[in-house]
């Protein structure tokens, strides 16, 4: 049940995709044959990526959501930055968002890293106005110089990241997500960032990391979700569940040199 105590709530969230089962064709063909490449669904295989994800954060807490690659951690956090509608389920999330999930998602590579700061920090709620305002912190945290007036098709994955944090750190949200990318970075920064997500846990920002750091999930979540297959598996104070995972992993790993 969602109240003012929660930030966010999941129940029952299912996501599915489509997956084409049969092998690509000419161009020709899928024209001449258009009505029943659209129909049939005998062409198509169901997916699901979440398969009735159900958890609650409350305000100020930190989770880490991990889990194996495909595991369904990235399309969770676009659900909850809704960048993704669910299948099926209900969501609530109360308060502004600011989301950090993919490598120089937002970002145009033809116009400058000012430019791209300011329109991205309108499109995660700012004014133009207050955009602008904050666009110096932005820049001096990013510590890009005067490669903030360079055309961000001239940015290494490096300074990107620099930059995406920045814009989403700077925006006052009372939601951070922050997918993976942080591991781009060199460690110098991925310190700072560090840093910076510790001062807003002091200020009660609610923190959602999806992170293959299982030490980072650990030092800056209180709780922890573990996915498999898109389904809860262990939900809990963060050490018993990254316990928990790595006792499968080691289980798995045991299990193939065995055989």
């Amino acid at each position: 049940m969602f109240s003012d105590d929660t930030a966010i709530s999941l129940e029952g969230i299912s996501k599915r995709y489509y997956l084409r089962s049969q092998r690509p064709v000419d161009l020709k063909t899928t024209l001449l044959h258009l009505p029943s490449f659209l129909w049939r669904d005998s062409n198509r295989k169901a997916f699901w990526a979440l398969d009735g994800v159900s958890f609650s954060v409350a305000r100020g807490e930190s989770i880490g959501i991990i889990g194996p690659n495909g595991s369904g951690k990235s399309t969770l956090l676009k659900i909850v930055a809704d960048l993704a509608r669910p299948t099926q389920g209900k969501i609530a999330v109360n308060g502004r968002i600011s989301a950090l999930l993919e490598l120089g998602a937002g970002f145009h590579p033809q116009i400058t890293g000012r430019q791209n700061a300011v329109l991205n920090a309108v499109l995660l709620g700012l004014s133009r106005r207050e955009a602008e305002e904050a666009l110096p912190d932005i820049i001096a945290f990013s510590e890009l110089g005067d490669f903030i007036d360079e055309p961000m098709r001239t940015y290494s994955s490096g300074m990107y990241i620099r930059l995406g944090f920045s814009v989403a750190v700077h925006v006052h949200a009372d939601v951070l997500l922050v997918d993976e990318v942080l591991a781009v970075g060199d460690a110098e920064f991925q310190q700072k960032c560090f840093d910076h997500i510790e001062k807003l846990r002091a200020k009660g920002v609610t923190i959602v990391l999806v992170s293959h750091d299982l030490g980072s999930v650990t030092r800056f979540c209180e709780r922890a979700v573990l996915l498999h297959h898109g389904r809860v598996q262990v939900e809990g104070k963060s050490q018993p569940v990254v316990h928990e995972y790595l006792s499968r992993i080691a289980a798995v790993l045991g299990h193939a040199v065995s055989s």
